[in-house]
């Protein structure tokens, strides 16, 4: 793998005028040339410097000038946490986390995100994994978020935090409204991917009961959906958490799909409904889908589901709006402004799947709004 600081013309098929330049940032030695050699073999990227450390990182980000940075957190010296402030502080530049799968990697990238961070991926666990994730969804989050108003997105970004407060604060102490059975029959249906974690702290901090119940799919790996669930039930005045199969829905509940599962719901005999978690091949390129949820949730609601789609790449969650909307429910959808990446919510607006969009901040009371219409309550 060679260093290159001056640009190039990319051999293949992802051309552009000038390539994409990238500091990587990770203790490990192996790591560091993996991503090196599969960006490189890409055509459109150069390998602006290697770092071992956070101290190594914020001199080459001087020198070197990246157009994005990749970024291990679990670093010694100088945390990858501080050398992301240090980054945002001295040059905003997009930077993407490449976290380990562990409960430890999990609460550090989630709290990055929180940060400032753009995007993540998980390593890789093999060698096939490594190919997926090394040649394919890293590269394409990188061109995706290579020239992004990094300044830009912070402000937004902390603007909307200035008004989140934890459970139990101002906010926990309102006595929740008494819930009447319309609540129980309806249901909200959220997705969400890219720029998912701060939009939905926004979100859920805004939300207040009564709800109907809520199945929220965020893309996201196995071992980060836990985590990332128990710190939505902490600023949320309605209970979240991560979805076992079986569980049965109720208002003013939120489930998040577990990462690397679809989760389906179904009416059991005794007329309740529960959610199935399971496996499969992805749907929409992803596991879980936002597409196999929404069209669930259409069969099971019908006119009396509520989806909302959010800020992500890709189109999944666009067949699932058409579903909802096909079965008499409503569908909101985050608009360009409000998004980190206008892609989901973008590829359902034009194709007509969206009935209305809407900034995040105006989401919290367009969803009370037309749940209060979906279940036949007085606005």
């Amino acid at each position: 793998m060679n260093i290159i600081h001056q640009s190039r013309q990319p051999p293949n098929k992802h051309v552009r005028s000038k390539p994409i330049r990238v500091l990587i940032v990770d203790d490990s030695p192996l790591m560091r040339e993996m991503i090196g050699d599969a960006l490189e073999s890409q055509g459109d990227f150069e390998i602006a410097g290697l770092a071992a450390d956070g101290r190594e990182a914020l001199e080459l980000l001087e020198q070197t000038q990246p157009d994005i940075l990749t970024l291990d957190l679990l670093m010694p010296g100088v945390s990858g946490e501080e050398t992301l402030d240090e980054i945002l502080k001295r040059r905003p530049t997009p930077v993407v986390v490449v976290s380990s799968i562990s409960q430890r990697a999990a609460d550090a990238t989630l709290s990055a995100l929180d940060r400032g961070a753009m995007d993540y991926v998980a390593k890789p666990a093999g060698l096939d994994d490594a190919r997926r994730v090394f040649e394919a969804e890293l590269p394409q989050k990188l061109r995706n978020m290579a020239g992004a108003d990094v300044e830009l997105v912070l402000r937004y970004r902390r603007t909307r935090q200035r008004g989140v407060k934890p459970k139990g604060g101002p906010l926990g102490s309102i006595p929740a409204a008494p819930v009447g059975t319309e609540y129980a029959s309806a249901c909200i249906a959220i997705g969400v991917s890219t720029g998912g974690p701060p939009a939905l702290t926004s979100l859920f901090a805004a939300l207040a009961p009564p709800l109907p119940p809520i199945l929220v799919v965020q893309h996201m790996p196995a071992m980060f959906t836990g985590p990332f669930a128990a710190r939505l039930n902490l600023l949320s005045e309605i209970d979240v958490r991560e979805a076992v199969d079986g569980d049965v829905l109720k208002p003013n509940l939120a489930l998040v799909a577990p990462g690397g599962k679809h989760m389906t719901i179904h009416r059991d005999p005794k007329g309740n409904v529960c959610a199935t978690i399971r496996d499969g091949d992805p749907v929409s390129g992803h596991r879980p889908s936002v597409d196999v949820l929404m069209r669930s949730a259409a069969q099971v609601y019908g006119g009396n589901c509520l989806g909302v789609v959010m800020t992500g790449m890709g189109r999944d969650g666009s067949d699932g709006c058409a579903a909802i909307r096909a079965a008499g429910g409503f569908v909101l959808g985050q608009d360009q402004e409000s998004s980190d990446v206008y892609g989901m919510n973008k590829v359902a607006f034009r194709e007509g799947n969206v009935d209305r969009q809407a900034a995040l901040e105006a989401l919290p009371e367009l969803i009370t709004h037309h749940v209060r219409r979906l279940c036949r309550r007085p606005t």
